[in-house]
This record gives C-alpha cells, sequence and structure tokens, in this order.
C-alpha cells in the first residue's frame, strides 16, 4: 500500500509541475508582450532616437575619435607593450603557473562541484 501511495504521490508531483510549466509560460508570454509594448511606446521611440542620435552626433563621434586615438597612440602602444612584457615577464609565467596549479587542485575541484551541485538543485527547485 505504501508503495502505491508513494507512485501516486509521484505522478501528483509530476502532474503540478507540469502546470505549473504553463504558469511560465505565460509569465514568458506576458514579459515579452510588455517589452514588445515598451519598444512600441513613445518613451521607447524617444529613447531609441536619443541613442542613435548619440551614436550619430558630434558627440559620438568624438567619443569614437578619442578612443581611437588612444589606442592608436603612443600611450595605448606603451600600455600594450608594458602588458605584453609582464606576460612575458618571469614574474607573470608564475602568476600563470600558480593560477594553473589552483585551478587543478583538490580544493578546486571541490569547489566546481559544490558550486555544479548547487546549480542542479536549483534547477530541480525551479522545475517543482
Amino acid at each position: 500500500m505504501a508503495e502505491m501511495e508513494h507512485q501516486v504521490r509521484g505522478w501528483w508531483a509530476k502532474l503540478i509541475a507540469w502546470l505549473r510549466g504553463g504558469q511560465r509560460a505565460e509569465a514568458t508570454n506576458r514579459a515579452k508582450a510588455a517589452l514588445s509594448d515598451l519598444r512600441d511606446s513613445e518613451t521607447g521611440r524617444k529613447a531609441e532616437a536619443a541613442i542613435r542620435d548619440l551614436r550619430q552626433g558630434e558627440v559620438g563621434r568624438k567619443a569614437e575619435a578619442a578612443v581611437r586615438d588612444l589606442r592608436d597612440g603612443e600611450a595605448g602602444r606603451k600600455a600594450k607593450d608594458a602588458l605584453r612584457d609582464l606576460r612575458d615577464s618571469d614574474a607573470g609565467q608564475k602568476a600563470k603557473d600558480a593560477l594553473r596549479d589552483l585551478r587543478d587542485s583538490e580544493a578546486a575541484q571541490r569547489a566546481k562541484a559544490a558550486l555544479r551541485d548547487l546549480r542542479e538543485g536549483q534547477k530541480t527547485r525551479d522545475k517543482t
């Protein structure tokens, strides 16, 4: 009798979860509709126009030029060289090795497993 009751409870739980899945789909549809309404609203059109004006306007062009100058200028080249030197230096290699050792350590493996278990537990809670 207990086994049959256990099966019935399992089927009931699956049925409830399936029914709740429809509620999530309905909530998703409502969210999509709200986002569509926002895009089509006057405020949404104004925001899109403001962003377009910023990108195409004088301020946007000046900002892009400043970033380009910084990246292609002397300061940008010096920063790239400094990063390359740091990466290729003995200290950079030691840091890479230490990170690799940490990533491959037993403690890191346990932490990864704990996170995986936590994510999987969250997924099963979301389904019910």
